[in-house]
């Protein structure tokens, strides 16, 4: 307690007496022995008062030790059980976990990773993805105000994410990576990559490349083939030797026929090859007998061009040319889409053109815009000119219900541009985004689709969308979420298809490690989104005609259900109502291929780069020992006595008034019985 408050304490205690025994013993006539009582009493209640006005207060501290972490981050994936190291595995993570002097110097946190990073301890190494690189980052977050060395419990075969021998700088933790596999080289052929685009058009030829490596000391000779059934399409000899260890084959395909078309590449094994699994891969391309060409017109260069060009011709079925407003009008012919960035009186020929041919648009103003010209079109649309500029963010409209917005929320994007204001719809309008300014929802339409007289039309209200695409970038390390959102729209533009109460989004062919997860989008008869619907799809292997029923849960504004695992081959599929008779069908492929199955050895290289970088040390397997002392001698990790103070009232208010009741209520009684009152 501060010497300030018991000083007040003090000083309150003679006021509080000085006040009892002026009331009761100066000039008073009560009789000495009831005097006193009362004043003391008095005195009491004073003092009670004036303490709680006081509210003195105590410190108190406390001390405990604090342990540092220990992480272990366990491979759960696919590879560690190929390569015959689950046994070890488990043995290793055993003894870790059940060591004593591990246990009294550290707190240890178990966590098990794949594509993702899991705080669990159910290990079944049956996962087909691994992503070390975001294991690390993410376990640098949880713990980065902490001591808390990593245990990586893996073999190093990465199939996602960054090189995570260069994470070293952003893992502020040393990691002793502890190595499965075999460190023993043999003689290998492998497949190490393969590159191909997923769609092709009718009788073109599309290109494929076929990255082989070769890890061995004696020259050898042998063929890679791309089959095509069972054809051979392509063949070429390669030979490899100690120097030359690897080699890339280019070739062309042709595509003759629509549809989803799988091939096979092998490289012919040696008879003494240990895994043959990693010389063949299946690969798909989907031929399509039509490319969308859409036009991109403009009459001020802009960052957003060039944004715009790149998203939409992310999906190999799309052309984008950037023109200017004359230079379209005479290719209109080759446009299935037009999109308007910032339209102004140079633009009045083609919407003539628009009007007269029922051309689907897609208008995007700014700064730049004659807002004055756009009212004046057939575009069904009008704006409140003010001349103004103002900077406003997206906020998502979850019941949107045109096409299913899926894996972008529209969070923390960055501001566009536009003038003040907002359009009003002279016909009904889907919104997609909402405009904000200081994260209040103005109800204007930022974004927004519309259809009429056979036509369809979108609206985006504002510049700067490059930096959308750059956000999400930032945030996921990929333009795919942007790309895929904005590929919904021009799809939806460039589709004459009438609207469906029930709308399904999945792809014609998945590798055999990709996710396979089917959205379906369902609205009652009013086209608003049925949150409550009951949707199930029946799945049939159209190879082996075994039928699967599941349900579709919602998430989001849509429905979705994960088939991810099932066996390659060929499936199709209805997803229907329960109740209502409103169904959809399709059907897809999935291509034999596991990438987790592609490894002959632990990657010990990388692995021992990542200890060493980190300020730590790799170890085998049989090592566990070596590591277990390395972390109990190393002076780093030790726990640490801390403290935390607290500052708690001296005396309960509650016990207080109490007091203060009680000898305020004897006082009255007693001069009440005295006939004092």
């Amino acid at each position: 307690m501060q010497t300030e408050t018991i000083l007040y304490i003090i000083i309150a205690g003679i006021a509080a007496l000085s006040l009892a025994l002026f009331q009761y013993i100066y000039k008073s006539k009560i009789n000495t022995k009831l005097k006193y009582g009362l004043t003391v009493l008095r005195s009491i209640s004073l003092l009670g008062i004036l303490i709680l006005i006081v509210n003195p207060k105590v410190e108190s501290v406390n001390y405990y030790t604090e342990k540092p972490n220990l992480v272990l981050a366990i491979d759960n994936s696919e590879s560690i059980s190929y390569l015959d190291q689950d046994s070890i595995a488990n043995l290793a993570i055993n003894e870790l976990r059940n060591n004593s002097e591990l246990n009294d110097r550290f707190e240890i946190d178990t966590y098990t990773f794949s594509k993702e990073l899991n705080s669990t301890d159910s290990i079944s190494f049956n996962k087909s993805q691994t992503n070390i690189s975001s294991t690390l980052s993410q376990i640098s977050q949880v713990y980065k105000e902490k001591t808390a060395p990593i245990i990586l419990i893996s073999d190093g075969n990465q199939t996602l994410g960054n090189d995570y021998s260069f994470m070293t700088n952003t893992v502020n933790q040393p990691i002793y990576p502890l190595i499965l596999g075999d460190s023993t080289l043999y003689s290998d052929l492998r497949i190490k990559q393969l590159n191909v685009n997923r769609y092709t058009f009718l009788k073109n030829r599309f290109p494929v490349e076929v990255i082989l490596s070769y890890s061995g000391q004696e020259t050898i000779s042998t063929e890679v083939k791309i089959w095509r059934g069972n054809s051979v399409v392509f063949s070429k000899t390669v030979q490899f030797s100690d120097t030359k260890t690897s080699e890339i084959i280019n070739t062309t395909l042709l595509a003759n026929s629509v549809g989803v078309k799988t091939y096979r590449v092998e490289l012919v094994p040696l008879d003494e090859e240990k895994n043959k699994v990693n010389n063949y891969q299946n690969f798909g391309v989907e031929v399509i007998d039509q490319k969308t060409n859409i036009a991109l017109v403009y009459d001020q260069l802009h960052p957003d061009l060039g944004a715009l060009k790149k998203s939409i011709e992310s999906n190999e079925q799309r052309s984008v040319s950037i023109l200017k407003p004359n230079e379209y009008i005479s290719q209109i012919d080759n446009f299935q889409l037009v999109i308007l960035y910032q339209p102004n009186n140079n633009f009045n020929n083609i919407l003539r053109e628009i009007k007269q041919r029922n051309l689907n648009t897609f208008i995007i103003t700014g700064v730049a815009t004659d807002y004055e010209f756009i009212n004046n079109t057939n575009l069904k649309v009008l704006w409140e000119i003010s001349n103004q500029t103002e900077d406003f963010q997206p906020e998502l409209n979850r019941n949107y219900s045109t096409f299913i917005v899926d894996n972008i929320t529209f969070e923390d994007y960055p501001p566009l541009k536009s003038e003040f204001g907002g359009f009003n719809f002279l016909v009904p309008a889907d919104v997609i985004l909402y405009k904000t300014v200081n994260g209040i929802n103005t109800g204007d339409a930022m974004l927004a689709t519309y259809d009429f007289d056979d036509m369809k039309h979108a609206m985006l209200i504002g510049e700067g969308i490059w930096r959308w695409r750059a956000q999400s970038y930032l945030d996921t390390e990929s333009f795919t979420d942007f790309d895929n959102f904005l590929g919904k729209l021009i799809q939806y533009l460039s589709s004459n298809k009438k609207r469906s109460r029930l709308n399904l989004d999945y792809k014609s062919f998945y590798n055999g490690n990709d996710d396979v997860i089917i959205s379906a989008q369902y609205f009652n008869k009013n086209f608003e989104f049925d949150p409550k619907a009951s949707l199930n799809i029946i799945l049939k292997n159209s190879e082996t005609d075994e039928i699967r029923e599941l349900p579709l849960l919602i998430n989001g504004t849509n429905y979705r259900v994960d088939i991810s695992g099932i066996d390659a081959g060929t499936y199709t599929f209805t997803v229907r109502h329960t109740s209502e008779s409103v169904s959809a069908s399709g059907s897809f492929q999935i291509l034999e291929y596991n990438v987790e199955q592609q490894f002959l050895n632990a990657d010990i290289n990388r692995l021992q780069s990542l200890g060493n970088n980190s300020e730590g040390k790799a170890f085998y397997a049989t090592e566990r020992m070596q590591l277990i002392n390395n972390l109990l001698s190393d002076s780093r990790y030790v726990a640490v006595q801390k403290s935390t103070k607290n500052i708690v009232p001296l005396i309960d208010w509650k016990y207080l008034l109490g007091i203060i009741t009680i000898s305020l209520f004897f006082e009255w009684f007693i001069r009440k019985y005295n006939g004092l009152i």
